[in-house]
């Protein structure tokens, strides 16, 4: 195979990044502004419409954190993992489906809940479909491709949403042409996995029996047991938990966090779609970048530079510097995701990517559950969220450290 092509599998793989990530864009933006408009609606304080927001956002997916480890064991049997990711998926673009057709704050919040549960899901099965499709020695590139990709490539059912939301085509109401633009994402979402249903096969997996649900928690105990032996996994675990904390809360609470200090919904949506933009070469940069100093030195230098978007956003208070915050996120977001990603896919067994990629995503969740209620508390508590960004620069510090562990304890694993 010629190293700098990508077979159709890898290619229909990347697809479904570009397929989901249209969704998670709308949750970074156009969904919670629909939101805060429905709220301020409904009289409902800012304040505390951003303290309900980030509460959701945590309870949503701590629920699946719970579930994932199982759902994982399961799908590592035969030709379960499919079909776990099409439930899914059908949850998730049913509870988007939904979004666009109510107009009551309450019943909005439910149907997100749906949605994210869906999207996040499908990603357990999705991240581990990495170790399916391609070798060790590609997966830092193909990883970081799909990031690549699905951060230009969601911009476009994006764009033609909020050109509908600007322009107001044929008289369209501002609240009737946001709810199109969810219906667009959608569309988007559904026509991009089917390549990935098409052409992705399950590699590796466990041979099918009888008393699966039985035999997959008899087998998460031995696994955690496994995990916490392994010292260089059981510290890169426990590092992601910390930086991908920071990194997912800054994602999930920009726009509300931005309209609480001040900046217009114009300005917040224009810079976050210039986020997306500029992590499209710089996710791609930082594989080549791993493979001359390493994957793990690269997160770490992208840990260091989150420690600085966190005290630069502790002060923000314009638009410019919203805009430069855009900017720096967007060099790191996607090259610290992608090779997290694919750093644990050379770790971990493949037969049993599933199950593992299920405790990787329990702390991934976890941690997506801990950061949104820092914000919460802060916001409750103090009437600002200010002191709860300032907070996560400790679990980027933290996260730092435990990453040095797991390389040393790599490097003595090998002596």
């Amino acid at each position: 195979m010629n190293d700098n092509k990508m077979t159709r599998t890898e290619k229909s793989w990347i697809l479904y990044d570009i397929a989901n990530s249209a969704f998670i864009l709308l949750v970074s933006t156009t969904i919670p502004i629909f939101f805060k408009g429905l709220t301020d609606s409904a009289n409902i304080d800012t304040v505390y419409a951003s303290g309900v927001w980030a509460t959701v956002t945590a309870v949503s997916v701590l629920i699946l954190a719970l579930l994932s480890p199982i759902l994982g064991a399961i799908a590592d049997y035969q030709g379960m993992k499919k079909r776990l990711f099409v439930f899914f998926l059908v949850l998730g673009i049913g509870g988007l489906i939904l979004l666009s057709l109510t107009e009551n704050w309450m019943a909005f919040l439910a149907f997100f809940v749906i949605a994210r549960l869906g999207y996040s899901a499908c990603n357990v099965f999705y991240d581990s479909m990495l170790t399916d499709v391609t070798t060790d020695e590609r997966m830092d590139r193909i990883s970081s491709h799909g990031y690549a990709w699905g951060y230009i490539g969601s911009c476009i059912p994006f764009v033609i949403g909020i050109l509908l939301i600007f322009v107001k085509p044929f008289g369209l109401s501002t609240m009737l042409a946001t709810q199109i633009s969810f219906l667009i994402t959608a569309v988007w979402w559904i026509a991009l996995t089917i390549p990935l249903l098409k052409n992705v096969k399950q590699t590796y997996y466990l041979q099918d029996r009888k008393g699966k649900v039985k035999d997959a928690f008899q087998r998460l105990g031995k696994t955690f047991g496994k995990i916490k032996k392994d010292k260089r996994l059981l510290f890169y675990i426990l590092s992601y938990f910390c930086y991908i904390d920071g990194v997912y809360t800054i994602i999930s609470m920009a726009t509300t966090y931005g309209a609480e200090v001040g900046i217009g919904d114009t300005s917040m949506i224009l810079a976050l779609l210039l986020t997306q933009v500029v992590a499209f070469p710089c996710a791609i940069y930082s594989a080549r970048l791993a493979q001359k100093f390493g994957p793990i030195r690269m997160i770490r230098i992208f840990i260091l530079i989150y420690i600085g978007i966190c005290i630069f956003g502790y002060q923000l208070d314009k638009a410019w510097e919203f805009w430069v915050l855009a900017v720096v996120v967007g060099m790191c977001q996607g090259g610290i995701q992608s090779l997290s990603r694919s750093c644990f896919g050379k770790m971990i067994p493949k037969e049993e990517s599933n199950e593992y990629f299920g405790f990787f995503d329990i702390f991934g969740k976890f941690a997506d559950f801990f950061g949104p209620m820092i914000i919460a508390v802060c916001a409750f508590l103090f009437g600002t969220s200010t002191y709860g960004v300032l907070a996560l620069a400790v679990l980027f510090i933290m996260g730092y450290i435990l990453l040095w562990l797991s390389e040393r304890a790599g490097k003595q694993s090998k002596e």
